[in-house]
């Protein structure tokens, strides 16, 4: 299914900002649920809240992943890209991404957050406002 791609609008720097916190708050809250026993039962420890960190790190990222290859690819945005209104499409076609490239986008950014977020500062340096994930995927972001 074709899309109307007559009026494309790169999403804005702020816009995919907001967004990412959306994701990023959705996806923390998520990883409290599942380790919300490991959460509770740290008081003043700061050993085993180190321990918490390390052993979340994996999972945490596995999740992300998830989280953003379904979304990209299913609805063709996260929760918090349809919350901004913008989405993600093939940066060569103009239209839904395949879910390899969700997921080289997924991988791409999870990468990124590893790397203190370079990144996603290339975003600022390109006319494409393309971020390192947009790269790996090939992919655009626009205003839905």
């Amino acid at each position: 299914m074709q899309e109307n791609n007559g009026n494309l609008q790169l999403a804005s720097m702020r816009s995919r900002a907001f967004a990412f916190v959306i994701d990023d708050v959705i996806v923390s809250v998520l990883m409290m649920f599942i380790y919300w026993d490991s959460v509770v039962s740290i008081s003043d420890d700061s050993d085993a809240m180190i321990s918490l960190m390390q052993t979340i790190l994996i999972p945490l990222m596995i999740l992300k992943v998830i989280y953003h290859t379904f979304f990209v690819w299913y609805y063709g945005a996260t929760i918090g890209k349809k919350i901004v209104k913008i989405r993600v499409i093939d940066a060569n076609h103009w239209d839904r991404v395949t879910i390899f490239q969700s997921f080289l986008r997924a991988v791409g950014r999870v990468i990124s957050e590893l790397f203190y977020y370079i990144g996603f500062i290339v975003g600022f340096f390109n006319d494409g406002r393309k971020t390192f994930h947009d790269f790996t995927g090939k992919t655009l972001v626009v205003n839905a």
